[in-house]
C-alpha cells in the first residue's frame, strides 16, 4: 500500500488518469470544505512512492475532477463557488478556461466517454449541465428541481445521462429525445423501492426516501447501474426493468460517499463511507463464480486503513486488476490492491 498526505487539505475526490497508469488527481478544501481554499493534487506513483507533481490553488472547495478524454494533460474541477475550471498540467498555476453558470455549488462533473467533445456538471441548484470545452455558455440544462450529487454519461452511448439527487431518484435523460415539457427526462426511477427479489437480514420494512449521494454505470451491461447514498445501502438497478433495485448490499454503517464498477470484472464494484471503510462487493451476476445471472451480491472485502471519512475511490485502468486509490478527510489518498483485502467465499 502507497500513502500519500495532503496536509492542510481534505480530499473529496480521486481520480485515476486513462491515459497513464501513474498519474492520479486528487480534489480537496481546506477545513473539510466548509471554508477555506481549495487545492488540485497531480500525482505520480514512482519507484520511491507517490510523489505530488505539481499542484493548484484555487480561491474555494474543490468537490470533484474529471479527466479529459481529449488532452492527457487537462481535466476539469467541480467549484464551491459554483465554478468549473480547466487546467492543463504544462500550462503555468491559473486555469485555461472557466465557466460560471450554476446558483450554488457545483458537486460533480464528468466527460462523456464515447463523444470526448462534451463534458457535464451537477449542482446543489437542481440542475445538469451538459458543456463543450469550445464553448463559453452551456449547450443543454436539465433541470432536476431537487440537488444533485452526482451525474454521469453512459459510457455506452454519448446522448445518455443520469443523475441522482437529495430526493432520492435516480433519473435518466435521453438527449435524443424531443425537449418537450420532459426536458428529455425518459425514467425518473424511485430509489427507496422495496427490492424485487427479498435480500437476507434487510426485512420487508420499507425503507423511506434518503438522499442518493453517488452513482456509476457498469462499464460492460449497458443497462446496469449502482446508487448509494445516506442509508448506507448500495443498489443496483437494470434499466430494462426501472421498477425497483435488482439487488441491495447491506454492511456499511454509515452513508456511502462513492462507488464505481471495476473496469475489468462485470460483477465486482468499490465503495467508500463515512464508516472509514472501503468495500469491495460482487452483484452476484459472474456465472463463472456461481451467481446465476442476477443472484443476491454480497461483501467480498473492505480495507479500514482510514481514520476520517472515506469521500473518494477509484480503479486503475491500466495492469492488473485489482489496483484502486481511495482518499479520505484523514488527509490520506492511499493507492492498494484490492485482492489483498478479498476474503473467499
Amino acid at each position: 500500500m502507497l500513502e500519500f498526505r495532503t496536509a492542510g487539505f481534505n480530499p473529496y475526490s480521486v481520480k485515476y488518469s486513462p491515459f497513464f497508469d501513474s498519474r492520479l488527481a486528487v480534489s480537496a478544501g481546506a477545513n473539510f470544505g466548509l471554508v477555506g481554499n481549495g487545492r488540485l493534487f497531480i500525482l505520480n506513483l514512482t519507484a520511491n512512492g507517490i510523489v505530488c507533481e505539481k499542484f493548484f490553488e484555487t480561491q474555494d472547495c474543490l468537490f470533484d475532477l474529471t479527466w479529459s478524454e481529449q488532452h492527457e494533460n487537462q481535466l476539469l474541477t467541480a467549484g464551491g463557488d459554483g465554478s468549473i475550471k480547466l487546467f492543463d498540467i504544462g500550462v503555468g498555476e491559473f486555469p485555461v478556461a472557466g465557466w460560471q453558470e450554476h446558483s450554488r455549488e457545483v458537486f460533480s462533473v464528468h466527460w462523456n466517454l464515447v463523444n470526448k467533445g462534451t463534458f457535464l456538471s451537477s449542482s446543489w441548484d437542481g440542475t445538469v449541465k451538459i458543456w463543450s470545452p469550445e464553448r463559453k455558455e452551456s449547450i443543454t440544462t436539465l433541470p432536476v428541481h431537487s440537488c444533485v450529487y452526482s451525474a454521469q454519461f453512459s459510457p455506452h452511448h454519448p446522448d445518455v445521462v443520469t443523475c441522482v439527487s437529495r430526493d432520492s431518484h435516480l433519473r435518466v435523460f435521453d438527449l435524443r429525445s424531443k425537449p418537450s415539457a420532459q426536458n428529455h427526462l425518459t425514467l425518473a426511477i424511485p430509489i427507496h423501492a422495496p427490492p424485487k427479489v427479498a435480500v437476507p437480514g434487510y426485512g420487508n420494512v420499507s425503507t423511506g426516501p434518503t438522499e442518493c449521494l453517488t452513482h456509476d454505470w457498469n462499464k460492460y451491461r449497458d443497462s446496469v447501474l449502482a446508487t448509494a447514498g445516506v442509508d448506507g445501502v448500495v443498489r443496483t438497478f437494470d434499466l430494462r426493468v426501472p421498477s425497483g433495485p435488482v439487488n441491495m448490499l447491506t454492511g456499511h454503517e454509515y452513508a456511502v460517499r462513492k462507488i464505481s464498477w471495476s473496469p475489468h470484472l462485470s460483477d465486482v464494484l468499490l465503495s467508500a463511507s463515512y464508516d472509514m471503510t472501503c468495500r469491495v462487493w460482487t452483484d452476484g451476476s459472474n456465472v463463472d463464480q456461481g451467481g446465476n445471472g442476477a443472484g443476491l451480491g454480497r461483501e467480498m472485502g473492505r480495507m479500514d486503513r482510514h481514520t476520517e471519512f472515506a469521500m473518494g475511490v477509484d480503479w486503475c485502468l491500466f495492469g492488473a486488476e485489482g489496483w484502486c486509490s481511495s482518499c479520505a478527510w484523514d488527509e490520506r489518498v492511499l493507492v492498494w490492491d484490492v485482492r489483498e483485502y478479498m476474503r473467499p467465499a
